[in-house]
């Protein structure tokens, strides 16, 4: 499965920049506007409305590509796995975080932890109110 994914995401990619390469070189509708006016031998006012050309027909092409690879991508994103297979979250045993074992504070017989709230408990280390 992982295989699939990952020849479809090349897919994607490689269809994305040739895509971006071909829409840059193509020749834009708007510049022929200036050809009609004079300027050129345009014979009508938004340019040639005949049939696409090869370079508009092969960004289609890799525009429905990159459609359809979106598309599977998201279908196998949100693919479930088997079930028994346990590698589902509510299935897998609860991780515990290892404890770290208490530390000795120098010159005392409790651990870190005791010695730390120690004079809280007491009222030792309070600040005084009026």
């Amino acid at each position: 499965m992982h295989f699939v994914v990952t020849i479809i995401l090349t897919v994607q990619l490689l269809s994305a920049v040739a895509m971006i390469g071909l829409v840059l070189i193509q020749h834009g509708k708007g510049a022929d506007m200036g050809a009609a006016f004079g300027s050129g031998s345009s014979g009508s006012l938004f340019g040639a409305s005949g049939s696409a050309n090869f370079l508009s027909r092969t960004t289609a092409v890799l525009a429905t590509v990159f459609f359809v690879c979106t598309l599977a991508l998201a279908y196998f994103s949100n693919a479930r796995p088997a079930a028994g297979s346990g590698s589902s979250v509510l299935e897998s045993p609860a991780v515990t975080a290892p404890v770290a074992p208490a530390t000795q504070v120098p010159g005392t017989s409790a651990p870190a932890e005791a010695a730390a709230s120690a004079p809280a408990a007491t009222g030792a280390a309070q600040i005084p109110t009026k």
